[in-house]
């Protein structure tokens, strides 16, 4: 095992330990409350963790979260456990997320099939699906009860993985050979399985054959199929699946909308506005991804200055930038040669931590040093190497030099 995974495990260890010493002492009040009050809390790790891409760093924030949290319920670290596996991930660090994961299942709390169902589900986030397989078919041996919730977790570890051919192998197979049964939710995920395959007409089919057996179909499975279909461009199916959920009753959410305002990104802005106003006349709240389908759609047409408009009202409109939002807005503005406006897009994507991809900010960076604005290009890439880790940043090196923009020794020390 490599330095960093030996470091990784001792503060894993260290995790597992500390839960069960919670569980043998939860009746000395005293003392979990001295520990709580010097441990830091589940919400400011989880703040920390989003700001920090470091991962050697977001493995000592996500240690911190001491013994009273362990004693805790699943769901409540489950979050941070998933922002420090994503972290991990992107640094492809895959041996360390093994052994992050593997500890817990010294924890006393394994029985539990919620958490060990969120050890399954962080196994999906890093797209190691067969380590989430290998943890589903240890449950006996680790003496978890199973049931649809854990199948769930496995069916979603096996889409986030891209695994989409075996959840139908899943589904022939798991419930004979354990003895329980799917449930709404699981068939749900099915269909979604067949959809982000691009064969959404396997997800009808599907849903024909739900709706004979009697199952609840949601609003978010109609649109799982809604969704693929726009994007095979299939647009008159995708209107007559929307229209039968309307009829059918189901609950239809702004993520609902929001697909139909994803397929409308190529035409006119003034539908997608029209749309938008319909969402609230119906009482729902367009969010952030409503209006970057606006402001897309504006990129997509050269009206930069409706696209920054509608950029700079996101706030009025109750809502905050996204990662999508910056990093479309840059390159749009980049490929306009509105190079000083999208450095302060990109500097406002710094101060709330959303900032865009290399890909994105190498066009930024070319186009401020072709118009001589060396300092702030140099700027961006110092930004750079102050946040991501050396291992993630041979590429910015590299655009550096090609660029003539090496500081000097004497200059980086100042």
């Amino acid at each position: 095992m490599s330095s960093s995974s030996s470091a990784l495990l001792r503060r894993a260890r260290h995790l597992s330990t500390a839960a069960a010493t919670v569980t043998t002492t939860a009746t000395n009040a005293t003392s979990t409350n001295a520990t709580s009050s010097s441990a830091m809390t589940i919400s400011k790790a989880k703040s920390k963790l989003r700001k920090e891409h470091d991962t050697d760093k977001a493995l000592d924030i996500y240690s911190t979260v001491k013994s009273n949290h362990s004693a805790s319920s699943p769901g409540s670290t489950h979050h941070a456990q998933q922002i420090t596996v994503r972290r991990l991930a992107k640094s492809h660090r895959f041996s360390d997320i093994e052994a992050l994961i593997e500890s817990h299942k010294n924890d006393p709390r394994i029985t539990d099939e919620h958490f060990l169902s969120s050890l399954i589900k962080s196994y999906g986030i890093a797209g190691m699906f067969e380590h989430a397989l290998k943890t589903y078919n240890e449950m006996e041996t680790l003496k978890t009860s199973r049931s649809a919730l854990s199948f769930n977790a496995l069916l979603t570890a096996c889409v986030n993985s891209k695994k989409f051919d075996v959840a139908p192998q899943l589904f022939d197979e798991m419930p004979v050979k354990y003895g329980f049964k799917p449930d709404d939710y699981s068939y749900g995920i099915l269909v979604k399985s067949f959809c982000d395959a691009g064969k959404p007409e396997l997800g009808i089919e599907k849903l024909k054959e739900l709706k004979k057996r009697g199952f609840r179909v949601s609003g978010v499975t109609y649109t799982s199929i809604i969704h693929a279909l726009y994007k095979k461009g299939n647009s008159t199916e995708a209107e007559r699946v929307w229209d039968e959920m309307v009829n059918k009753g189901c609950v239809i959410d702004v993520a609902a909308h929001n697909v139909r305002l994803m397929s409308a990104v190529d035409g006119d802005p003034e539908s997608i506005k029209v749309m938008i106003e319909d969402m609230s006349n119906s009482g729902l709240k367009p969010d952030t991804i409503s209006y970057n389908y606006l402001m897309t759609c504006y990129c997509k047409k050269g009206m930069m200055n409706e696209a920054k408009e509608v950029y700079d009202k996101l706030e009025e409109n109750c809502c905050n930038p996204n990662a999508a939002t910056f990093r479309t807005l840059v390159y749009y503005l980049c490929r306009n040669e509105r190079f000083e406006t999208a450095y302060k897009v990109f500097k406002h994507s710094v101060a709330v931590n959303k900032i865009p991809d290399f890909n994105t900010l190498k066009y930024l960076v070319q186009g401020l040093a072709k118009k001589s604005r060396t300092k702030d290009a140099k700027g961006i890439i110092r930004t750079m190497k102050k946040k991501f880790p050396p291992n993630l940043l041979v590429a910015w090196t590299k655009i550096e030099k090609e660029l003539g923009l090496a500081s000097s020794d004497t200059e980086a020390a100042k």
